[in-house]
């Protein structure tokens, strides 16, 4: 069943939240074009910094971390609530990535060294990580990746590439797969590394979506040597650690959040600029009922998610059931982009730097910008295969 309504404990935290939110967040007024959407988000401003300051002062970088290693303890509704209402302020959250990825996995797998040397600088927000997993010929089907690790004394030595790999343009470390087997079994024989992205022989090229944007790169090896005390986890046994990655937002309340907000300030606009003749919803009765439906598609989000965190809270480990959050939220990213498109007509395609542009070009750039959402992650024909298989016992084809 799911849980709708806080506990008397939840609530008043709910209520902490909030006012902290209001109390210490200032609004990161930069417009699109000035931060550079070309940076793909990655952009640091003074403003961001002195929040992310202000987060780890209250120690909610990474609130669901155990208290022994720098986080809050915060349970699964605790984080959950703490998700929701930074979603619904807007609030500036610290790298997804560090935090709800690299950290947990350092906490599960790393050595007492590896903890003390990784885990402060993280939770101060001072250094940013990445994740080396696909390769051009490795996406979907990751565990046939080639980038090699040699053993070379006390050293590997690792060449190959990485592909659309996010945030590598600003990261101070990667956590990365590599072969160091090739005669094991497709699953064994890759090891799990830690990578200074700035030891010699590690090059990182850009790659710019057609939204212009600057998140994803490719990142070459060549001879680079990493020290063996930068293994995480066992040798040879990287994929079962991979996969073992420790997530806090799998109920991806965050997006669902996000959507239902967007979809709102959409019809807010579309109502503003109706008289002014910008807006097409005077002049195609459809676009009521598009956008109605968009708002109730947000709503079943969010319900997707509750049903997760529910789970959670139980105990139990959702698997298709994610699958099924993200492949709906993705899906609904690109449907809600292309109703914006609907409703701005012409005056929806006007880039960043261009007059009369609607929000200052944020939907041209999320109509473009979504295109990717169905593919990274895990595409949807991953998510639907998972959800075929797991959640409704069909066979493989």
């Amino acid at each position: 069943m799911v849980q709708f309504a806080d506990s008397p404990q939840e609530a008043a935290f709910r209520d902490e939240v909030r006012a902290f939110i209001k109390e210490s967040y200032e609004p990161l007024r930069v417009a699109i074009r000035d931060e550079g959407k070309a940076s793909g988000g990655y952009a640091e401003t003074p403003s961001k910094r002195k929040w992310l300051s202000t987060l780890s002062d209250k120690g909610w970088i990474a609130p669901a971390w155990p208290v022994e290693y720098g986080g809050a303890g915060m349970g699964v509704m605790e984080q959950f609530i703490y998700n929701e209402e930074m979603a619904e302020s807007g609030a500036t959250r610290p790298s997804g990535i560090t935090v709800g990825f690299i950290g947990p996995t350092i906490i599960t797998l790393g050595t007492d060294a590896q903890k003390q040397e990784h885990l402060p600088p993280i939770l101060k927000a001072e250094t940013v990580w990445c994740q080396g997993y696909s390769e051009p010929g490795s996406g979907s089907d990751l565990a046939s990746l080639q980038t090699r690790g040699v053993k070379d004394g006390d050293d590997w030595v690792i060449n190959g590439q990485k592909i659309w790999t996010s945030g590598a343009h600003v990261s101070d470390y990667m956590v990365m797969l590599a072969r160091t087997d090739p005669d094991a079994p497709k699953h064994k024989g890759i090891t799990y590394f830690i990578v200074d992205m700035h030891a010699p022989g590690v090059e990182v090229r850009p790659l710019v979506n057609m939204a212009k944007t600057h998140e994803f790169n490719e990142v070459y090896f060549e001879d680079v040597r990493v020290p063996s005390r930068n293994v995480l986890g066992e040798v040879n046994r990287g994929w079962y650690g991979a996969v073992t990655t420790l997530d806090f937002e799998r109920s991806s309340i965050g997006s669902a959040v996000g959507m239902g907000k967007g979809v709102q300030t959409l019809i807010r606009h579309a109502q503003e600029s109706a008289e002014s003749g910008v807006s097409q919803l005077g002049h195609r009765a459809g676009l009521r009922i598009e956008l109605a439906d968009r708002y109730l598609e947000s709503q079943i989000a969010r319900m997707i998610s509750y049903r997760i965190v529910t789970m959670q809270a139980q105990g139990l480990i959702p698997n298709y059931e994610a699958s099924m959050g993200k492949l709906y939220a993705m899906e609904l990213n690109q449907r809600i982009a292309s109703t914006a498109m609907h409703v701005f007509g012409l005056h929806g395609q006007l880039w960043t730097d261009q007059e009369g542009a609607p929000r200052g070009g944020l939907y041209n750039y999320d109509y473009m910008r979504t295109v990717a959402n169905t593919i990274e992650g895990g595409t949807s024909e991953i998510q639907r295969n998972i959800i075929a298989g797991r959640g409704l016992g069909l066979p493989r084809s």
